[in-house]
């Protein structure tokens, strides 16, 4: 535990005062009633028969001070609240094979509706940023707080050549972390890039998974064509702490998709996106159609938006020190008729 103003807790050496005092108007009390009270006076005056009670609300007042002037200086603590700083990176494919029907009415419009109903159930304070990706990846909404735009952008998805997923991870990567200065050329290399930063050599890895400000949301048929292979872009989001959290759009079945006279059965390639999740300390779903698609979405969003951080928590001590003191003060009523 921190204090916004240390210095104040000096006054805390108010209470070793206040319990002399206390001690020497009980004694004094005391002398009182030895030279001038009765036998039974005497006893009911020292509280012979209920020291407890004699003592208890001083006690519980003294105590009631106490959290009162830890109070006076601000202090925080380590606790679980709601994340006010996050950034969620969607990272969606737009590539031909999203024309499937094998989810209705096809895979990229299951895609925007799920990508809504999360966007939607999401905080407002939460920062969205979207990445669609077919032979290269693009930044189609820089992250903001601003819902409506993050929808906006969604909608307006065109399908295309190629499919990226690579790009894809390594553009949301370098948007959620901008100041990792993650190399871009990557976008466009083909194979198995070796994962560096712009200047100078890579930053040393972090423990997978560690990065609790943001994460990316993967949302793909999987079927990777060119770019940056998946393995090295996952291999680079784990080594900044980031997880990447896989969804499957498509069935294992998958579908035919034609196009200007040819045709192709694409199909859901699990095994890439399970190894993503699983190199990230992330999860894979699978959507076996929009409604379960949607749900997983509702998901993500609840288990993305819990963050340890510091939190002033005067007002706790505060509250607990007047209940202390008004406890003190009604027992201290019911058995001597005063307060304290």
């Amino acid at each position: 535990m921190s204090f916004v103003w240390p210095a104040l807790l000096w006054s805390l050496l108010l209470l070793p005062v206040l319990v002399v005092f206390y001690l020497w108007l009980w004694r004094r009390h005391r002398r009182l009633v030895l030279r001038y009270a009765g036998l039974d006076m005497v006893k009911a005056a020292l509280g012979a028969r209920q020291p407890l009670r004699r003592h208890l609300p001083p006690l519980l007042y003294l105590l009631g001070l106490a959290a009162m002037l830890v109070a006076v200086a601000r202090p925080s603590a380590v606790i679980t609240l709601p994340v006010s700083e996050q950034t969620i990176m969607l990272a969606m494919d737009i590539s031909g094979s999203m024309r499937a029907t094998d989810l209705a009415p096809n895979r990229l419009a299951a895609a925007q509706a799920a990508a809504r109903s999360f966007v939607e159930v999401l905080p407002a304070d939460t920062r969205v940023g979207v990445v669609a990706f077919a032979a290269t990846a693009a930044l189609v909404q820089a992250p903001t707080r601003s819902h409506e735009d993050v929808l906006a952008a969604i909608e307006r998805f065109q399908l295309q050549r190629g499919t990226a997923v690579g790009s894809g991870l390594v553009l949301a990567l370098a948007t959620l972390l901008p100041e990792a200065g993650i190399d871009l050329s990557l976008l466009v290399e083909d194979g198995e890039p070796a994962p560096k930063a712009a200047d100078g050599p890579a930053p040393a890895p972090v423990q997978p998974g560690s990065y609790n400000y943001g994460a990316i949301v993967l949302l793909t048929d999987g079927e990777r064509t060119t770019g940056p292979t998946v393995d090295a872009a996952a291999k680079l989001a784990a080594d900044h702490g980031v997880r990447v959290y896989t969804v499957g759009v498509g069935t294992a079945d998958g579908g035919v998709v034609g196009y200007e006279g040819w045709s192709m059965r694409v199909r859901l390639d699990e095994a890439s996106l399970k190894a993503i999740a699983d190199t990230t300390r992330g999860d894979y779903f699978q959507a076996a159609d929009a409604e379960q698609l949607r749900r997983i979405y509702r998901k993500l969003g609840s288990r993305l938006t819990l963050q340890e951080k510091h939190t002033e928590v005067s007002a706790l001590f505060a509250a607990g020190g007047a209940v202390l003191m008004l406890l003190a003060a009604l027992l201290s009523m019911l058995w001597f008729r005063r307060i304290l």
